[in-house]
């Protein structure tokens, strides 16, 4: 599967944005462009099932990260990750072999092993019919007007059954952010996926965390020029060499 992309900017450094469940690579309006700025040249994607990309109903984790390597440039000098899109993001690392990612709002850790796929589908296909319109006017109201048009847009376009596949593909399994490349997680204050003792976790992996006050589970919506400092003060840290 060849993924549908979104690009910005002409620059010499490349940088790849993987938004997570329910969302798509529209989610990055206000991102893309700010990156295509600092000189990148931006490409997201939308995952399987997601926005502009085709469904697959019995895709996997290994389909996913496939798809993933098959659609963006390798080597790029930034990869962003958003929640599931940073699991597969963190799954194909090794092969795109980013410089240097960026997870936002990522709960790394084990998943859960009780995966009913009949009662996944009946939880996201509520969720989907959910994240309308007036429902996100209602419910994010410090969010941009495009921002919730986005949303409810990538709802509509939503497929559950690649994402209930998905899930079940990795019952069980432990995810971590890969070590060996530098890493920052972005996070709202407060945060239900990575509460402060996943930040204690992350800090000992050699993980910077940066907080969004405020912010929400999709940190840069209503919070852009905060998200964009947190992560242009660590980009503006050197890449640390190895010994």
């Amino acid at each position: 599967m060849t993924l549908h992309i979104r690009r910005w900017g002409t620059g010499e450094k490349t940088a790849v944005l993987v938004h997570g469940m329910l969302s798509s690579s529209e989610c990055w309006w206000e991102i893309g462009p700010a990156l295509a700025g600092r000189g990148y040249r931006v490409v997201a994607v939308d995952l399987p099932g997601h926005g502009l990309s085709p469904a697959a109903p019995d895709a996997g984790l290994d389909d996913f990260v496939e798809a993933l390597v098959r659609s963006v440039p390798a080597a790029p000098d930034l990869a962003v990750g958003h929640s599931m899109g940073a699991f597969v993001l963190a799954s194909a690392l090794e092969r795109i072999a980013p410089r240097r990612v960026v997870y936002v709002d990522t709960p790394f850790g084990p998943s859960r092993l009780d995966v009913d796929p009949p009662t996944l589908t009946a939880v996201y296909t509520k969720a989907k019919a959910r994240r309308t319109l007036d429902a996100l006017d209602r419910q994010e109201p410090g969010w941009r007007q495009r921002d919730r048009e986005v949303e409810a847009r990538a709802a509509g376009q939503f497929d559950v059954a690649t994402s209930v596949s998905l899930f079940a593909s990795v019952a069980g399994r432990e995810f971590a952010p890969p070590a060996g490349v530098p890493s920052l997680m972005v996070r709202p204050e407060p945060s239900r996926f990575v509460p402060p003792e996943a930040v204690e976790t992350l800090s000992g992996q050699g993980v910077e965390v940066r907080s969004v006050e405020g912010a929400g589970h999709l940190t840069w919506y209503g919070h852009h020029d905060a998200f964009m400092a947190a992560v242009d003060g660590w980009l503006a840290e050197p890449v640390p060499t190895a010994a």
